[in-house]
């Protein structure tokens, strides 16, 4: 069974000025998602009913947060920097591509609070760069966690979410490892990019 979008992370280097300049692109505006162990925090808009947008940053609350996920230590400009699938079993589909030699990593236990205070939790697996734009997805369960997608966010249509690779073939062998389906062409290096429609017409992120 093919695993589901579950959220795609635009990474940004000041993330208030990120949130703006989403806004005016758009027109809408992100809602505060929470701050992370580590030195991160998140803003959300949803793609629908199971899906969601998630721009992070540095935490504007840890003065010289300078985290190394999605390459936010040394990142100058916004960038489709990575994306999130929902499998049935995280740890079966693990289990299952490690078979195939493909690793998706170990799978680790991480949280956030929301603005109101909620605790958030869920596990995910992790590549061994994370400062890397990696076309092939994390998994993450969300356990007993309500998906942020189901809290009311403000809403934009994923209209398309393709890739780009020196070796496609090889991209594809590594995405069907873990059940996960993905636009591949070939390009000069790997990246991401998803259009969104948006009541200012289509916006490309990548």
């Amino acid at each position: 069974m093919t695993a589901e979008l579950d959220h795609l992370v635009y990474a940004v280097p000041d993330l208030a000025a990120g949130v703006i300049a989403f806004a005016e692109t758009t027109g809408v505006t992100p809602v505060a998602g929470g701050s992370h162990p580590g030195g991160t925090a998140n803003y959300l808009v949803g793609l629908g009913s199971a899906a969601y947008l998630e721009i992070i940053g540095p935490d504007p609350a840890v003065p010289g947060a300078r985290p190394r996920a999605f390459g936010l230590q040394t990142l100058a400009a916004p960038r489709l920097a990575g994306w999130a699938v929902r499998p049935d079993d995280i740890d079966e589909t693990v289990r299952r591509a490690r078979a195939l030699g493909v690793d998706p990593g170990e799978v680790q236990p991480l949280s956030r609070r929301t603005p109101a205070g909620t605790l958030l939790e869920w596990r995910l697996t992790r590549w061994a760069d994370p400062a890397a734009i990696n076309p092939v997805p994390f998994l993450i369960d969300w356990g007993r966690t309500a998906h942020p997608a189901t809290s009311g966010l403000p809403q934009l249509r994923l209209a398309s979410f393709t890739a780009t690779h020196p070796d496609p073939d090889a991209l594809r062998r590594r995405l069907a490892a873990i059940d996960a389906e993905l636009e591949v062409s070939k390009g000069p290096e790997a990246a991401l990019r998803a259009v969104l429609d948006t009541p200012r017409g289509s916006v490309a992120l990548s």
